[in-house]
């Protein structure tokens, strides 16, 4: 019964390092798909825009074409001259107008993309962002509090001995944790990543188009402050200065405690096989000499002026070997036994430590995420 309940507080242990990376996941998961497949259609746009860039080369070779027709027209050249270059000169305006209508036909289609599509999945991904953080937040406080309670913990109540099953939950609780470390990292780094590109990506999108040619083949021009932009500034200058380092600190740190308990308790295992080893050991000699007793102790008492020398020495190595064995297997389990309380003790006290500083800087650290993509969203909803 003692070992179920161990079990399953061992199994709760797990959940409750394994719930924060559940619930960072999801929001995540389920925007960004959305935002993937806008960006695509984005791309492929931008990919349509390609071969109408051309017509910036048209232009100047338009403008080319019209200083070289001026200049014949000034020297009086010759008429079939000058008509063959008013045909390559209007040739030429009617390329660049058609790619000029062309470029602005696909920068319109991406501005569309960009402000009805794109604009709400990002709004939709902050406002899923704050839900998180202040889920997340919630969490880590809850863990703190619990963790600063591990000060009244009586290592009374704690398992005597490492088992193979409690050694490997510990291996597998230091699994989770580095993991949890590296997933972190990744979350804080990509979420910048991404927030950067759309940064870079928008200031291209935003570079004037319009044509310098008396004719106004061009849209009007666009807005240069669409309702994404601030957001993406505000989002990317919020990133810049969240402060994960002590979060990133707190976790690798923890999982470095772990790590040694783990290593603590390995060496625990080894002092008890060795203990069992030598127990064998003392079996075996014992039983060894049991039979050689019982097997001599029936032979007939040796006549007056015979000592019986050789069995007595016999016998006197034979307990020897077993005193000696005895002897050592007594040292051995004394020394298990101090390991096995230091291991406790050890544990117990980094525990102690070093829980309440990882939950004190995740919360920080949620708490801070939190506000972040509070005032995120309340941007959004005032351009909404």
């Amino acid at each position: 019964m003692f070992s179920m309940v161990r079990v399953r507080s061992r199994c709760k242990l797990l959940f409750f390092f394994l719930l924060p990376i559940v619930v960072m996941v999801a929001p995540l998961e389920f925007v960004g798909r959305e935002c993937l497949a806008i960006h695509t259609k984005s791309h492929r746009c931008s990919n349509q825009w390609h071969p109408s860039l051309q017509g910036e080369v048209m232009k100047f070779e338009y403008q080319r074409k019209v200083n070289s027709l001026n200049k014949l027209k000034k020297r009086a050249s010759n008429p079939d001259a000058v008509e063959k270059a008013k045909g390559a000169e209007s040739h030429l305006h009617t390329r660049y107008i058609v790619d000029i209508q062309s470029m602005d036909s696909t920068v319109s289609e991406i501005n569309r993309l960009r402000d009805e599509q794109l604009y709400p999945k990002l709004v939709q991904l902050v406002n899923g962002m704050t839900n998180m953080w202040d889920t997340m937040r919630d969490h880590h406080e809850a863990q703190l509090t619990i963790s600063q309670a591990l000060k009244y913990f009586d290592i009374s109540q704690c398992p005597k001995e490492t088992t193979e099953h409690h050694h490997s939950r510990t291996a597998q609780l230091h699994g989770v944790v580095h993991d949890w470390h590296v997933h972190f990292e990744s979350l804080v780094n990509k979420q910048k990543d991404y927030i950067k590109a759309l940064n870079f990506w928008l200031k291209l999108n935003l570079i004037p188009t319009e044509s310098s040619l008396k004719e106004k083949v061009s849209s009007p021009p666009r807005p240069q402050n669409p309702p994404i932009q601030r957001l993406l500034i505000t989002w990317q200058d919020h990133l810049e200065k969240i402060p994960d380092e002590l979060a990133k600190s707190a976790i690798s740190n923890f999982a470095t405690v772990i790590d040694t308990i783990m290593r603590q308790q390995e060496e625990e295992l080894k002092l008890r096989e060795k203990c069992e080893e030598t127990s064998k050991e003392l079996s075996r000699k014992t039983r060894a000499l049991e039979e050689w007793y019982h097997k001599h102790k029936e032979r007939t008492i040796p006549d007056e002026g015979e000592t019986g020398t050789t069995e007595d020495t016999i016998l006197a190595e034979k307990q020897f070997a077993v005193e000696s064995v005895k002897k050592r297997l007594e040292e051995e389990q004394e020394a298990y036994q101090r390991h096995c309380l230091q291991v406790r003790e050890k544990s117990i006290a980094s525990l102690k430590k070093r829980l309440p500083e990882l939950f004190r800087a995740l919360y920080n650290f949620s708490l801070a995420c939190s506000e972040i993509y509070r005032d995120l969203s309340s941007i959004s909803q005032s351009r909404n």
